[in-house]
């Protein structure tokens, strides 16, 4: 009876909603600069993706990886002067060094 009790409540649950933009962003900060993109991870302890759900520093959920897909879409949709993608962290132990490169647009890799 427990059983069919648990799967009655997660049954229940809110869906999960894919949908969202930079001013509703928990754990990424975007910003640009000419033809750079910064991308900032910074994962809010209590913005776990279901109530309740604590994050810890360097934890990654669904919340986090929606948010970031969205970030990288927008980047590559709604400007196309972004050369050079820079993720970073606003902890610095998360990313132990230095941040993480993306380059895109190459002249060779566009075909000019």
């Amino acid at each position: 009876m427990d059983v069919v009790a648990a799967q009655e409540s997660q049954a229940k649950m809110e869906a999960v909603e894919f949908q969202t933009d930079p001013s509703r962003y928990k754990h990424w900060r975007l910003a640009f600069d000419g033809p750079v993109a910064t991308l900032t991870m910074d994962v809010a302890e209590d913005g776990g993706i279901r109530p309740g759900y604590k994050l810890k520093l360097n934890s990654y959920d669904l919340g986090v990886d929606i948010e970031l897909h969205d970030a990288l879409q927008r980047i590559r949709f709604e400007h196309p002067e972004i050369r050079s993608v820079v993720i970073t962290s606003a902890k610095n132990r998360i990313f132990a060094r230095a941040p993480t490169f993306i380059c895109s647009g190459c002249p060779r890799t566009r075909g000019k």
